[in-house]
């Protein structure tokens, strides 16, 4: 059994070398990346996962662990490690523009990714995988077919070529190892975040939800206040659709003034900013890719997964659980591939039909995103589903991905917003 009780640590390690042959080369050692790792260590694959990064580095995000990340982890058997070390939530706290407020119920957790990614990657380890960092990818190698056969790979002042038979990219959100891999089609981000940790053990007790608000301050986006482990929060602000056109095009944001104005506009944060002392130095930003697009999917011998896939929802942000959802669909396609002796083209049309799959649910929820950019619409659904526990049950649906999101902002959901009174 896994033991996680080093991720929060960073173990010294001796001076990484590659091998110059592996069955898989996973090329990020974040959740999907990890969670590709795992399974296919766990099924006896020879897998080399790299990350450009040592072990324990941190990263940009919400933290928030949501139902469709606490199935993955349970697949990878990891739920009961990460829950122990998690700040468990039983709401989300949703906030209107005009301070409105409902509470959504849901199993939910918070773990800091520098601690989650951590124990993902030492659970890769442990089931067999070969982990080097720091490692950059620089492109990937390809025969004369136009079949990709490895990479070569940045280590130290080396430049070394690495074979592999498959090569997975789980390289989050940023556009150059896709751009290397001919597989970019948009190189700005769908949404940007920006995010802090704030210590602040005396309002442990004060704020228990993981809040969402939205207000005309963020527009068009959300702010955020999620309690973490020992006291601390997580407090940031996201803002939707930051490529402005559809050729990418970049809007002129300030994220540090939408977060100044959250501040200024939401109660809470301002408590926790004025009592809480900032952890970690400043304030960090980071861009996300959202709705499965951006990216072609695969290309013979490399697949793409995780955020570089486009994992990330674009109405919540949410992009932990089904980052892994889309590693774990990856290894699936290649074990299931394997055993039923499939040629390469097979395999991939496995993978890109299990994204395919997931893409109906990410255009509801693009759908949903009409919030951020019309925040009144938060004002009435949270008055709503402060009158009728039917409308409560359907936004529970969301989080628990069991309800349509895209109907709570429709024009036949908005008419019965109005109608329905139980």
């Amino acid at each position: 059994m896994f033991d996680g009780s080093a991720a929060g640590s960073e173990p010294s390690q001796p001076a990484p070398m590659l091998p110059r042959h592996c069955t898989v080369l996973i090329v990020g050692a974040g959740p999907a990346g990890s969670a590709t790792a795992r399974l296919l260590a766990r099924a006896g694959i020879d897998v080399l996962l790299i990350d450009q990064h040592p072990l324990g580095r941190d990263k940009v995000c919400g933290d928030g662990l949501i139902p469709d990340a606490h199935a993955a982890l349970a697949r990878l058997g990891l739920l009961e490690q990460v829950m122990a070390r998690a700040q468990r939530a039983s709401h989300v706290a949703c906030i209107g523009p005009r301070g409105g407020r409902v509470d959504v119920p849901g199993h939910l957790a918070v773990l800091p990714r520098r601690e989650l990614d951590a124990l993902l990657c030492l659970a890769a380890q442990e089931a067999g995988a070969r982990f080097v960092a720091p490692a950059r990818f620089e492109a990937p190698l390809i025969d004369d077919a136009g079949k990709v056969v490895g990479a070569t790979i940045r280590l130290d002042e080396r430049t070394i070529e690495v074979a592999a038979d498959w090569v997975i990219l789980a390289t989050g959100a940023q556009p150059k190892a896709l751009m290397s891999a001919g597989l970019c089609e948009r190189q700005s981000p769908s949404c940007v975040a920006l995010r802090g940790y704030v210590s602040a053990p005396g309002l442990a007790g004060r704020i228990k939800a993981l809040e969402l608000v939205w207000s005309r301050a963020v527009r068009p986006g959300y702010g955020w206040i999620f309690p973490a482990p020992d006291g601390s929060f997580n407090i940031g602000v996201g803002v939707t659709d930051s490529h402005a056109t559809s050729t990418g095009a970049k809007k002129d944001l300030n994220l540090r003034s939408i977060f100044e104005a959250f501040v200024r506009d939401y109660p809470n944060a301002a408590l926790l900013m004025r009592e809480g002392e900032l952890i970690g130095g400043d304030l960090k930003g980071a861009p996300l890719r959202c709705n499965l697009e951006g990216s072609r999917w695969t290309r013979p011998g490399l697949m793409v997964t995780g955020e570089a896939a486009g994992s990330t929802y674009s109405f919540t942000g949410e992009g932990i659980g089904k980052a892994m959802e889309t590693g774990m669909l990856a290894a699936d396609a290649i074990l299931c591939g394997r055993e039923k002796g499939w040629d390469e083209t097979r395999t991939r049309e496995a993978y890109e039909a299990g994204l395919a799959a997931l893409k109906p649910r990410f255009a509801l929820y693009e759908t949903a995103n009409r919030i951020n950019a019309f925040p009144v619409l938060a004002d009435l659904l949270i008055w709503r589903a402060r009158h009728s526990p039917r409308l409560l049950n359907r936004m529970a649906g969301v989080i628990n991905e069991t309800s349509n999101p895209g109907q709570l902002v429709s024009l036949k959901g908005l008419a019965r917003l109005i109608t329905e009174w139980n």
